[in-house]
């Protein structure tokens, strides 16, 4: 009875110590790798069916977060630098 006890108290500390946190970022370098496989596949099928540059970038930039994404919006909003008019 005790080593029936002993080996179950092993196995739930293992799996709380080691599985569990592997299996998470397992998941997470999953998903990253589907995504940039994806944008990898969009990207190329995009220039072989002869899309625009510009086309081509708008639609891979919406991989990307919000954060990160290069707008060109703010560029053109009309604000001029310091000193300038």
């Amino acid at each position: 009875m005790a080593i029936a006890l002993l080996t179950t108290l092993y196995g739930a500390l293992i799996a709380n110590v080691f599985a569990i946190p592997l299996a998470g970022k397992l998941m997470l370098r999953r998903n990253e790798e589907v995504m940039i496989k994806s944008i990898i596949i969009d990207a190329v099928s995009g220039i072989q069916e002869g899309k625009n540059p510009r086309v081509l970038e708008e639609l891979l930039q919406t991989y990307l977060p919000g954060s990160q994404r290069n707008t060109e919006e703010g560029e053109q909003s009309g604000t001029s630098p310091a000193g300038c008019t």
